[in-house]
């Protein structure tokens, strides 16, 4: 079995474990501080959205020896606005500029065909409004309120509404820091960054669920015993899926990564970018909140519940009980100098119907009865 594997079945037998809801209030703080800087980042910057949103035009290119480099040097000196160029099959060139009108457009068109020595009307040049964008977001934020309701309403019924709203604070936090991130590092968004966000939150639902099977299911009959905290169990539920949920993410995240690292950094395929950057961030934040937002978030909630505040009194009374116990010396001499209870009980007390082979008085043998007495005879 590989390292990663025993490391796993020791993780579920909880022989090793980390203390994840112990040590929630650090790993709350590193949420906020984060989830702050992507609200700063939004307020301060903004997004760039792409020309769905904004409107703009599109400029394809016949064939040219001039890189996609170098043409959205043109295209951005020419219209004052970032410009998105992409090599397409025929070795022409597809350039979006976002924010132009008709007339700013025919400018930009003119001045690609000098600076690229490409005849005007070989240049096609097409305007997108921005009301279709528009419709297109309406739509997200449509399904994504629909997807939070159902989610909350499915969760409450299979779980508790205290997992379902733990849940609903974890995909509220990685939307919040997957939006920021884009307002930080200045990618455009576009119709696959929509499509990005909603994918998302399907995977950092699935991690969530898997830590909330396993509480569920180890959580059964907790009132019944006192050796148990809720929320020692519930550590214990996340340290047993950790290995799993630490698998999974990983699959996930290498593709996309070498969408994002690969094909758009280092290959230059700017247009994956808007959609491989939402994936990534939203698949690692998603594997972050299960573990140490929702599953702790849950504890805390159910922890305010009296039940579970009873227990975890009884647990706690019985461990300080043991502790004390412990403490005390069972057999030898107490602090005061006086004999315990063991030590002054009589060594030679026997049950009573001990078997003839029990040594003592009460059993001595039948020819040492009567020595020493008169017979009752007279001589």
């Amino acid at each position: 079995m590989s390292k990663l594997g025993n490391l796993g079945a020791k993780l579920y037998r909880g022989d090793v474990g980390y203390d994840f809801i112990g040590k929630r209030k650090i790993w709350y703080g590193v949420s906020i501080l984060i989830t702050i800087t992507a609200i700063l980042g939004l307020t301060v910057r903004g997004l760039n959205m792409g020309i769905e949103f904004e409107g703009g035009a599109i400029f394809t290119t016949p064939k040219t020896s001039v890189s996609a480099q170098k043409a959205e040097e043109y295209a951005t000196e020419a219209s004052g606005h970032e410009a998105l160029v992409q090599e397409l099959g025929s070795g022409g060139l597809r350039i979006q500029v976002a924010g132009v009108d008709t007339a700013k457009s025919d400018q930009i068109k003119a001045e690609l065909s000098k600076d690229m020595d490409i005849k005007a009307d070989d240049i096609n040049a097409d305007l997108v409004g921005p009301s279709w964008g528009a419709s297109i977001a309406n739509k997200a934020w449509q399904g994504l309120a629909i997807f939070m309701v159902l989610v909350v309403i499915y969760l409450a019924i299979a779980f508790e509404w205290r997992m379902a709203l733990a849940a609903l604070v974890a995909l509220i936090h990685d939307i919040t820091i997957t939006v920021g991130i884009y307002a930080l590092v200045g990618f455009e968004v576009t119709q696959g960054t929509v499509i990005g966000l909603l994918t998302i939150l399907g995977y950092s639902l699935y991690d969530t669920v898997v830590v909330f099977d396993s509480l569920k299911e180890q959580t059964k009959g907790l009132e019944k015993q006192t050796r148990w905290t809720y929320s020692e169990v519930a550590n214990r539920s996340i340290n047993s899926t950790l290995v799993r949920s630490i698998n999974t993410t990983v699959v996930a995240l290498l593709p996309v990564g070498g969408l994002l690292f690969i094909g758009g950094g280092f290959l230059g395929a700017g247009m994956l970018n808007d959609i491989s950057l939402s994936l990534f961030v939203g698949l690692a934040a998603g594997a972050y909140s299960s573990i140490f937002i929702a599953t702790p978030l849950v504890a805390d909630l159910k922890e305010r519940d009296p039940k579970m505040k009873a227990l975890k009194k009884r647990v706690l009374a019985k461990r300080a009980a043991a502790a004390a116990k412990a403490e005390s010396p069972v057999v030898g001499h107490q602090a005061d100098g006086g004999l315990d209870t063991e030590a002054e009980e009589p060594q030679d007390a026997t049950p009573a119907g001990a078997g003839p082979a029990a040594a003592g008085p009460r059993n001595q043998p039948a020819r040492n009865r009567g020595r020493g007495r008169p017979s009752g005879k007279r001589r």
